[in-house]
C-alpha cells in the first residue's frame, strides 16, 4: 500500500488530502482531507513556522509515503502571489525532505483534467468531482481541501498506472 499526501500550498489556508492506494488497485481511497489555517496577520516568518509545525504534525499523524504538490504557477499580472506561494511551497518541500519523502509536482490544469476531464475547471467543479469520486455526503470545503484531495488522487492514480 502507498499513502499519498496532496498539498494545495497557501499562506492563509493550506489544504491537504491523504489517500491510500492498495497494491494492484487503480482507485485510491480517501483517508482524510483538511486545511491548515494560518494567522494571516502574523509576520511572514511566523506564518512559515506555523505552516511547518502544523504540516509536520499532519505528516507525523498520517505517515504518508510521498508528497504531491501543486506546481507553482505565476501569472504576469500577479507576480507577488507567485512569490508568496513560493515561500509556502519551500516550507512544504523542506518538510518532505526532512521526512525523507519524495515530492511530485502537478500543474493545476493536469489535476483538473484528471478529475473533471477539463483542465480549466472551476473550483466548484473540482469540489463536486472530489465529492462524487470519494463518495462524500457534502462537497469538501473550503476549496483548498478539495484541491489537495484532487492532487493526491491524481498522483495516486498515476502511480497505480505505472505499477501495472
Amino acid at each position: 500500500m502507498t499513502r499519498v499526501i496532496g498539498i494545495d500550498p497557501g499562506l492563509r489556508l493550506c489544504g491537504y488530502g491523504v489517500v491510500d492506494l492498495a497494491d494492484g488497485v487503480i482507485e485510491p481511497t480517501l483517508v482524510e482531507g483538511g486545511v491548515i489555517r494560518i494567522d494571516a496577520d502574523a509576520p511572514m516568518e511566523q506564518r512559515l513556522g506555523q505552516l511547518h509545525e502544523e504540516l509536520a504534525a499532519v505528516v507525523d499523524r498520517l505517515e504518508p509515503d510521498c508528497f504531491a504538490v501543486e506546481k507553482l504557477y505565476a501569472h504576469y499580472k500577479h507576480p507577488r502571489t507567485a512569490i508568496l506561494m513560493g515561500h509556502a511551497r519551500g516550507v512544504i518541500l523542506l518538510c518532505a525532505q526532512q521526512y525523507g519523502l519524495s515530492v511530485q509536482d502537478w500543474p493545476s490544469t493536469e489535476v483538473k483534467k484528471a478529475l473533471t476531464g477539463y483542465g480549466h475547471a472551476s473550483k466548484e467543479q473540482v469540489q463536486r468531482a472530489v465529492q462524487s469520486q470519494c463518495g462524500l455526503d457534502e462537497i469538501p470545503s473550503p476549496p483548498d481541501v478539495a484541491d489537495a484531495i484532487a492532487i493526491a488522487l491524481c498522483h495516486a492514480r498515476r502511480l497505480a498506472v505505472q505499477k501495472l
